[in-house]
């Protein structure tokens, strides 16, 4: 019961910080929108506070999505059973990731000077999809050997 009602909680802080990020963001757009006419062009390589809010939102986002992973790969290798564990879920989720992870690699440029660039602007989402693409591929082990 204490590990459902701080889940409860967890999850209800969770949704007010994403309303709050809903609403900040888009404001922060507007702003941004309204002052780039009086703004002198800003570097190239500056970084805002909506790009850096996005880096931000990639890298929690790539925290919860790899770490959701775990709790499956726990309790299949404390029951030694995947009973109850929908691998169609795990095959479709390795197909996205894998194919999401991919088109990012593709689309890379093909100027080595701008691949570097590319890569840390995309890396939060480039490990979040590689990350729990390998950790699916555990979970398949363990479908195939309990």
């Amino acid at each position: 019961i204490l590990g459902s009602k701080s889940l409860k909680n967890f999850c209800v802080t969770w949704i007010i910080v994403c309303i709050a990020l809903g609403v900040i963001l888009p404001c922060q757009l507007l702003l941004r929108n309204q002052d780039q006419s009086t703004v002198i062009e800003r570097s190239n390589n500056s970084v805002d506070m909506i790009e850096m809010s996005g880096f931000i939102c990639g890298y929690i986002s790539c925290v919860f999505y790899l770490g959701s992973r775990f709790p499956q790969l726990y309790k299949n290798f404390r029951r030694r059973s995947t009973e109850g564990t929908s691998y169609l879920l795990f095959a479709l989720a390795m197909m996205g990731n894998c194919t999401y992870g991919l088109s990012l690699v593709l689309k890379m440029p093909a100027t080595a000077s701008f691949r570097t660039l590319y890569f840390l602007h995309h890396l939060p989402w480039l490990i979040g999809s590689f990350g729990v693409l390998f950790l699916d591929i555990f979970v398949s082990f363990s479908c195939f050997s309990y």
